[in-house]
This record gives structure tokens, C-alpha cells and sequence, in this order.
């Protein structure tokens, strides 16, 4: 669409190209603008979302359903969870049960939680994804590859959770966009930062825990929006990303901004 658009001469895509979609695609946008000299908005080219903080029933199962939602097809997906070390085991516990309780099935039927995904090529994707996470080492808590029972054909996966993952993995490096959690222990606050950092991406992160010992870690994660205890959406607040998940902002003033040039009018009386 972007090449159609720009091919023909239009005006829109040149003013400012905002645009949303994979890293991939933001790259060839991004070449394709190489003679134009106008502003470029890439917000949520791709994303690593990550959560710190202390480990609460309320806290894991909040995770799982922010990830499982829309089929895990969200930009701002929290799709790694750090947990400290000590409440692994008590988190993959919570994140199995919650994981096993989301009803797959139709769309049209109200009852249903999660629907299939968007096409084959994601749900080959996702695929290759998990089997990645079981062939290099990561515990597979629940899900796996396949449909899930009782489903025989459509692009439905399994809500999948892993444990025991760490940054090297590829389930933990790579983009997913698919219903599957990747849950990291960490040692430290230190450690937890140092993990939640080591990405390319950083568009949007998650803490779970008092907010008084959340905002001087969410003031140390890169990443253009931190969440604080899943809060309801709040357009009036920034939204864009660090690194290779974008740049520019959306929503209220930022997102106006961001559609207009500044201009310099200098001397004496101006």
C-alpha cells in the first residue's frame, strides 16, 4: 500500500508516513524515503514488551490475559514475564491455570475468549516459534504445537506458556504475535532491568507491585510506555516506542506534534 501510494505521486505519504505495522516493512519504509527529505513516524514498527516486579496470583493472571488477548495479536503484548527466582514455580502454576481456562472457539460466539489467528503464515510462524522455545531448552508449562483439542481446522493455537526462559532464547528475542508467554526468572531488581533491557525493541513495558517501588524501575526500562499494574488504556498519554519498536508518538498532543514541522522565526521583533 505504501509503495502504491507513494509511486503515484500522492501528498499524504510524503507529509508524514505514519505507520504501523512489523519491523521488516518499517525498514523498507524507511529506505524507500531515503530521497525524501519529511519527517517519518514509525510507531510499533515491533515490539518486546516485558514485566517486572513482584509476583502476585492477581499479577500473573492479569499477564496471561493481557497477552492472550486478541489471540496475542497486540503490538503492546506483554509477552516476556519476569518473576523472580524464588516465585517461578509459584507463577507458572498461576500462568497454567489461567492459560488452560481461556475458552477457543468461534468468534461469533459471545462465550468465546480467543479466536484464531489471522492467516497461515502467522500460524505457521507461531508454530515454528514454540518449537523453537521446546528445542532450545525452556520448559513448555502448557500448550505446545498443534490446534488445540477438539479444534480441527482454522488458525487457532494453543495458549501456550514456557518457563524457564532466558534472553538467548528465541522465543524471548524474537517477535511472536501469537497467544504464547515466555516467563524469565531473575535474581535481582539489577538483574531484572538488565534482562527487560537486553532487547532491540522497547515499545511498551509492565510492572505488577506497589507503585512506589515500581516508578523508579519503570524510570529505567527502556521502553516508550510503562505500565503500571495493567491500568485501563489512556489515550491521553504518549504512545510509541524505543530503538527498533519506532519512533514518533500518538494520541493527544504528542501525536499532533508529531504531524507538524517546526519553524524558527529569528531576529529582533519577531
Amino acid at each position: 500500500m505504501f509503495k502504491y501510494f507513494l509511486e503515484r505521486g500522492t501528498k499524504v505519504i510524503p507529509v508524514n508516513p505514519g505507520h504501523a505495522g512489523r519491523q521488516v516493512l518499517g525498514q523498507t519504509v524507511y529506505a524507500r524515503l531515503a530521497d525524501i527529505p519529511e519527517p517519518v513516524d514509525m510507531v510499533d514498527i515491533f515490539r518486546r514488551s516485558e514485566e517486572a516486579g513482584a509476583v502476585v496470583d492477581e499479577a500473573v493472571a492479569a499477564g496471561v490475559t493481557a497477552v492472550m488477548s486478541n489471540t496475542g495479536q497486540s503490538c503492546d503484548a506483554p509477552t516476556r514475564m519476569l518473576v523472580h527466582r524464588s516465585q517461578q514455580a509459584e507463577a507458572l502454576g498461576v500462568a497454567k491455570e489461567a492459560a488452560e481456562a481461556i475458552r477457543i472457539g468461534d468468534p461469533r460466539d459471545e462465550a468465546t475468549v480467543m479466536g484464531p489467528l489471522v492467516s497461515k503464515m502467522q500460524f505457521d510462524k507461531v508454530q515454528k516459534l514454540i518449537q523453537a522455545g521446546i528445542d532450545e531448552g525452556a520448559t513448555l508449562v502448557t500448550g505446545g504445537v498443534g490446534r488445540p483439542v477438539g479444534v480441527n481446522r482454522g488458525w487457532f493455537v494453543r495458549p501456550t506458556v514456557f518457563g524457564d526462559v532466558v534472553n538467548a532464547m528465541t522465543i524471548s528475542k524474537e517477535e511472536i504475535f501469537g497467544p504464547v508467554l515466555a516467563i524469565q526468572p531473575y535474581d535481582s531488581i539489577e538483574d531484572a532491568i538488565q534482562q527487560a533491557n537486553d532487547t532491540i525493541y522497547g515499545l511498551a513495558a509492565y510492572i505488577a507491585g506497589p507503585v512506589e517501588d515500581a516508578i523508579p524501575v519503570a524510570r529505567r526500562l527502556r521502553a516508550g510506555t510503562v505500565n503500571l499494574n495493567y491500568p485501563d488504556w489512556d489515550t491521553f498519554a504518549p504512545f510509541g516506542g524505543y530503538k527498533q519498536s519506532g519512533n514518533g508518538r500518538e494520541y493527544a498532543d504528542w501525536g499532533i506534534h508529531d504531524f507538524c514541522e517546526v519553524k524558527g522565526i529569528v531576529g529582533h521583533g519577531a
